[in-house]
């Protein structure tokens, strides 16, 4: 079911979309701009449902890696935390990322909650220490051996980023010109990351592993 409040004919409802919309990039161009965009942000936001009530629960979360390529996500996580049971009981999730200058990218995706050592040893940073704590009780110490910290892996399924290359007074520039004109700006690259070409770049990393 779909929801419309008018009709524009002819003429594209959305016009930005088809006006920063690339579909001149590669799928490698894609997927490394990509990969370079979410290294420089460093924190996402992580949105998970809260099953009791429905609600879409969103907070921050320090990519610890990635995999597949760069195409899938990473993240330590404290397991004993409202975010594994939310995810426990649907495991969808989006991860955002955004920057000062108005990039932005958009990860949907599945999520699989590890325990074993070995994924924790390989994602776990010294810092961790800072959020769990010294429980004295020499298990709960915050170290890698700590049972508390697990992983967060978040199997990507489609990705939406937004990046540009222009100045923010060229973008002004544009958005300024478009307000008087009617014009629709051109400010960014509207890119997208299919279903199937997640498949692909994920099956080609295997391959290159």
């Amino acid at each position: 079911m779909s929801f419309s409040n008018t009709s524009t004919g002819d003429k594209p409802s959305g016009p930005y979309y088809n006006k920063n919309i690339d579909t001149d990039a590669t799928l490698k161009e894609k997927v490394e701009t990509l990969n370079k965009f979410v290294s420089s942000c460093k924190f996402g936001m992580m949105t998970t449902r809260d099953p009791s009530s429905g609600k879409l629960v969103s907070r921050c979360m320090a990519v610890a890696g990635t995999e597949g390529g760069g195409i899938d996500l990473a993240f330590a996580t404290n397991t004993e935390s409202h975010k594994t049971d939310e995810l426990k009981a649907d495991k969808h999730t989006n991860i955002s990322f955004y920057d000062n200058s108005g990039q932005w990218a958009s990860f949907a995706g599945e999520v699989n909650i590890l325990t074993d050592r070995d994924a924790v040893k390989k994602y776990y940073s010294s810092t961790l220490k800072a959020w769990l704590g010294d429980l004295g009780d020499g298990v709960h110490d915050g170290s890698e051996n700590d049972p508390r910290i697990g992983v967060l892996k978040v199997k990507t399924s489609s990705v939406t980023y937004a990046v540009t290359d222009k100045s923010v007074v060229s973008r002004v520039a544009e958005v300024a010109k478009g307000t008087i004109t009617g014009e629709v700006a051109g400010v960014n690259k509207l890119r997208e990351i299919s279903e199937d070409e997640v498949r692909q770049w994920r099956a080609t990393a295997s391959k290159d592993a």
